[in-house]
């Protein structure tokens, strides 16, 4: 982020902290705001000394809460130096989040943060890769010239690194060092040249993206990764996924052959064949046009084929754009389906995508006619997307559809959205000349459309006759006599200089109407606009040269207006047109012309899309959005009209193979042997060898290395994918190959455990079974992927029951069986287990009840009813009201506060049919209401319970109340502490909740009150006068603990009071609800404080 967002943070106060809950106390200083939050001087005193205490634990919870004050948007620049040395912390916790807080902050302080380059740079050889990899992006953040060779060499070494993470960053590092220092380029390529060999799935997107930035003419380094590249892309994170489809869109259009030419040219092959006599050339150029396909153009298309199911709509629209650009005519249309899915999505994805669609059906409208219906306007549709919508339902438009299309348009006409009105008539214009058979029926509704009320629908409505108009003029004059009559009520200044144009253009054919038309238009001419004026300065010049008797001295007055006229255009034509049509001894040699000037055939307009133009940008990048050529914007080339040498992607498998296999054992022999024994290797070793504190790593599988596995991975999945065989086919040969190959040893990466002798392995198997097998048919394009993984499922359950003889024959095949995480108690010697030390002790705390041991719901604290007004009896017409919260939990529902109303009826006579009436109430709030009331006698009362949901929040129901004869609007606003319901806990379970919610989870206030005012009773009763806790017991007098729970989200309130010495005591909230805390904090603080 830049420093001008700091700028403006600091300039915006802290206005919004009441809204956000925020305590506004009195010891905020005016200087110590900064952000959209009001900060502490005294806390970022406070942060100061804790992280120069000796204590980690200290350290630990003061760095917690500087990022959680960056993750709310305040400034904790001012804490750099105190940060800054903690960066040498032995603990790694502490180190893990000041690299966090360095990586934010190190552009800013570059002087400070280059003080602690060594420290940075021993950081690089770290044993936690987590560390590795953040000092390294610590140290590319410093933009500074003078480090650019120790960035060079730090981006060298971690690019040679063991975790495939620090190798991502270290790609990640190459993109800002080449921004900081253009020259380093030649090194730089070399670096991205070894990582694009990088057989992780981790790193390719981040390499491909640093080629882009840095070098993406050097197309000759793709050549030895293509393959590898396309069939790592299935499991690349979605951003790589869109990196690098884009990069090889524009490597195949460098090294493959336009596919395009297999129909043309059998067409034209046949043509030739069959009409010329010329026998032996005609044959030999007939044998040697057929289209025949590289195998790695066919790669790429297969293998971006299943990421069309994709949930990201950048890789949707990357795949689409890939099949549009390299892929054949034929096959194209597999992209419609997936695209028309993304149509669902928010307004922003719907706006690219047909706006793409909108480019693609100008070409190919038969890819999108099945979908027509899909592009019908919604009412709820945004402008920008209606427009679109039209666009792509005109350039679908035929013979066939017309008719249907016209309809919709009707309705289309009707909109409230004027623009999209004004945009419906255009549209029927350009339907009109597509389809020579509805012109006349487009031409006739238009003119039904010049009696609209609406006056824009009007003005378009003569702006796109006057352009049907000029293509057959001869047969509509008419329509013309009609239009001209409009000009008294037309306003709007383009469709009063349509009609005029039009006028002046057939002046010849309605000879009595356009000097008429002239004589109204020479009134007004002064006070029309200046489009309108020229178009009267235009007719007066067409009447003049063809009708001169009638409209000599209308033209002349004309003439004499404009020449005065403010606007120097007018007073210009004016002057031009007097010299060329009023003849005079100066009159030049153009004058005799004037009449085949101004009366000139005129070419018919030609209505297009506006997208014609833009099918040469590449689809789906911000220059086909803005229609014009952005920053960095690499253009597509045209195919290459004789194919490049393919054998510069071949690899030498064998070397490889040597390289990567243990004990020289030769790769072809028996792939499924290699991959088994080598993953069970790699499992061991990770076992022994994993860091704990390594999530990243160990998340991607491939924690020490690793590259032993993945290569096998890759190339059987490889070899799966260009095989033919079905998925059920490879499955049942990998079986057989782990029978006859089985050492007795589980194995968590093999998908079928069929012969496994463990009950415990065979259960905790089931998942990365189905997940392995889903994977791998996700790569094939195999047409029956679900029946065969149906019965593999099927089997292996038919396997458990038979072996453990406990789930009844009828229960449903789920990929997560909750009973698999049952201990099984039969006295088997367990193998090398299949899941990480981590992963079980995670799995082993895992508790599958949905609520807590801790939180039970106790009896509240009885305190006096408060009762508030919710209607009062003058407002009423005599019908009073009242509401109070009775603190119990609601009848209607667990997530309902509960509210009693007292209706009370002041008058003399009786109010019948009292009920509820409309609501207004915020998004996700609910409210159950009491049954209508036939009647209420005169001095009446009576008492009806509610429930509202209001979502943990103090914001207002509203609705009606409502008699038989009138409606009041009222509403109600919890206090913060009826939100709450009491919740019964030991002082240790308070004790261990309140230690999981500190930092940001945590507000605390100091209170100042007279030491009568701190004995336990009054606490008591004055904490829960104001909220709905409950009481804690405490084992020390000066801690008084009270705990609560939301009602809506069930999320724990924990409060404390603990007494200091003197008159003074500390009020702390811990909560999950933040805001809710906080609002707590500032309503329980001058409660305490009074006497």
């Amino acid at each position: 982020m830049s420093s001008n967002s700091f700028a403006y943070n600091e300039q915006s106060g802290g206005g919004e902290a009441t809204e956000l809950g925020q305590e506004a106390t009195s010891t905020i200083s005016p200087s110590g705001a900064f952000g959209l939050f009001s900060s502490d001087l005294k806390k970022n005193e406070d942060l100061k000394q804790m992280l120069e205490s000796t204590k980690d634990s200290a350290k630990l919870d003061a760095m917690k809460r500087i990022v959680g004050m960056i993750a709310k948007g305040k400034n904790a620049s001012e804490l750099f130096p105190a940060v800054v040395k903690n960066v040498a912390s032995k603990n790694i916790e502490i180190k893990k989040l000041v690299y966090v807080y360095l990586v934010r902050y190190a552009e800013e302080q570059q002087d400070l943060a280059l003080l602690s380059i060594s420290t940075f740079q021993r950081a690089l050889k770290d044993p936690n890769q987590l560390i590795r990899a953040s000092a390294l992006r610590v140290l590319s953040s410093i933009r500074v010239p003078i480090i650019v060779p120790i960035m060079m060499l730090a981006i060298k070494e971690a690019s040679a690194d063991l975790s495939p993470y620090v190798r991502k960053n270290a790609a990640h590092a190459i993109q800002k060092l080449y921004s900081l220092d253009p020259e380093q380029k030649e090194m730089l390529i070399e670096v991205i040249e070894k990582l694009l060999k990088d057989k992780s799935t981790l790193v390719a997107g981040s390499v491909v993206m640093a080629f882009e930035e840095v070098c993406p003419d050097r197309i000759d380094l793709i050549h030895k990764n293509y393959r590898k590249l396309c069939n790592l892309l299935v499991d690349v994170e979605e951003w790589g996924q869109v990196v690098i489809i884009h990069m090889l869109t524009r490597y195949a259009r460098t090294q493959f052959v336009s596919p395009w030419k297999e129909d043309d040219g059998l067409e034209d092959n046949e043509k030739n064949f069959y009409e010329s006599d010329d026998e032996q050339k005609e044959k030999t150029d007939q044998r040697k046009k057929p289209y025949t396909m590289d195998p790695d153009h066919r790669l790429l298309i297969r293998n971006t084929k299943p990421l069309l199911q994709s949930r990201n709509a950048a890789v949707v629209m990357a795949v689409a754009q890939l099949y549009w650009h390299i892929s054949p005519k034929s096959e194209v249309g597999i992209i419609s389906k997936s695209l028309v899915r993304l149509l669902r999505s928010n307004r922003e994805v719907q706006y690219i995508v047909l706006q793409n669609i909108a480019t693609m059906s100008i070409q190919r409208k038969g890819m999108f006619e099945p979908y027509l219906k899909s592009f019908y306007v919604r009412s709820t549709d945004p402008t920008m997307i209606k427009t679109l919508k039209l666009e792509i339902l005109t350039n679908l438009a035929n013979e066939a559809n017309i008719s249907t299309l016209l309809r919709e348009f009707q309705t289309y006409v009707k909109s409230q959205d004027k623009q999209f009105a004004a945009a419906t008539i255009q549209t029927i214009g350009r339907c009109a000349t597509n389809i020579s058979e509805v012109t006349d029926t487009c031409l006739n509704g238009l003119v039904c459309l010049l009696s609209n009320r609406d006056e824009i629908v009007v003005a378009e409505s003569v702006v796109v006759i006057k352009k049907l108009l000029q293509m057959q003029p001869a047969q509509h004059g008419e329509i013309i006599k009609h239009m001209a009559k409009l000009l008294d009520s037309i306003t709007v200044p383009v469709a009063r200089a349509s009609i005029l144009w039009l006028i002046g253009e057939n002046c010849e054919r309605v000879p009595k109407i356009a000097p008429d038309v002239l004589r109204k238009m020479a009134k007004s001419f002064t006070s029309e606009d200046d489009l309108v004026k020229l178009q009267i300065l235009n007719l007066g010049a067409k009447l003049y040269l063809t009708n001169s008797r009638q409209t000599k001295l209308l033209t002349q007055y004309i003439l004499n207006l404009g020449k005065y006229d403010q606007n120097y255009d007018i007073r210009d034509r004016t002057r031009f047109i007097r010299q060329l049509i009023v003849p005079n001894e100066k009159s030049g040699a153009l004058s005799k012309y004037a009449k085949k000037i101004f009366l000139a055939q005129k070419p018919a307009p030609l209505l297009e899309s506006p997208f014609k133009d833009r099918d040469h940008f590449q689809l789906g990048t911000l220059s086909h959005t803005l229609n014009t050529k952005a920053t960095g914007y690499l253009e597509l080339s045209n195919w290459p009209e004789v194919a490049p040498d393919p054998s510069v992607r071949n690899v030498e498998v064998i070397e490889l193979a040597k390289e990567w296999t243990p004990a020289g054992k030769a790769k072809k022999e028996n792939p499924a042997k290699k991959f088994y024994s080598e993953s069970e290797e790699e499992e061991d070793s990770s076992d022994s060898s994993s860091d704990s504190e390594s999530e990243s790593g160990s998340a991607s599988g491939e924690q020490d290395e690793g590259d032993s596995s993945d290569d096998s991975s890759e190339e059987s999945s490889s070899e799966h994918g260009s095989d033919s065989e079905s998925a059920s086919e490879v499955g049942d040969k990998r079986t057989a190959k782990r029978n006859s190959k089985s050492k007795g040893k589980s194995d968590s990466e093999d998908g079928e455990k069929e012969n496994e002798k463990s009950k415990t392995s065979d259960s905790s198997s089931a998942d990365s079974s189905s997940e392995e097998e889903s994977s791998s048919d996700s790569e094939s394009e195999s047409e029956s992927e679900s029946e065969s993984e149906s019965r593999k499922v099927t089997k292996e359950k038919e396997k458990k029951k038979t072996k453990q003889d406990r789930n009844p024959l009828t229960k449903d095949v789920s990929l997560l069986d909750l009973d698999d995480f049952n201990p099984v108690s039969t006295p088997v010697a367990l193998p090398t287990p299949a899941l990480s030390p981590s992963l079980i002790a995670d799995l082993e705390g895992l508790n599958l009840s949905t609520s807590s041991s801790v939180i039970s719901v106790n009896t509240p604290v009885f305190v006096p009813v408060k009762t508030h007004v919710l209607l009062h009896r003058m407002s009423g017409r005599g019908l009073a009201a009242h509401y109070f919260f009775p603190r119990q939990p609601c009848i209607f529902g667990d997530k309902m506060v509960s509210v009693q109303i007292t209706l009370n009826n002041t008058t003399d006579r009786k109010i019948e049919n009292i009920h509820i009436g409309g609501k207004k109430l915020p998004m996700g709030m609910q409210m159950h209401v009491f049954n209508p009331i036939e009647s209420l006698e005169p001095e009446g009362s009576i008492t009806v319970s509610m429930g509202i949901d209001f979502c943990d929040s103090t914001q207002t129901a509203s609705f009606q109340l409502c008699t038989k004869d009138d409606c009041f609007n009222v509403n109600i606003q919890p206090p913060v502490g009826e939100l709450l319901l009491p919740v019964a806990m030991s002082e240790k379970d308070f004790k261990k909740e309140q230690g999981m919610l500190t930092g940001m989870n945590e507000t605390s206030t100091v209170i100042i009150a007279a030491p009568q005012n701190f004995t336990p009773s009054v606490i008591l009763q004055k904490v829960v006068n104001v909220a709905n806790v409950g009481v804690v017991p405490s084992g020390q007098d000066n801690i008084h603990r009270f705990a609560a729970k939301t009602v809506h989200s069930g999320s724990l309130m924990l409060v404390t009071v603990e007494l200091k010495e003197g008159s003074t005591a500390q009020l702390i909230i811990n909560t999950e609800r933040t805001v809710i805390g906080s609002v707590l904090l500032r309503e329980l603080k001058p409660v305490l404080s009074q006497g």
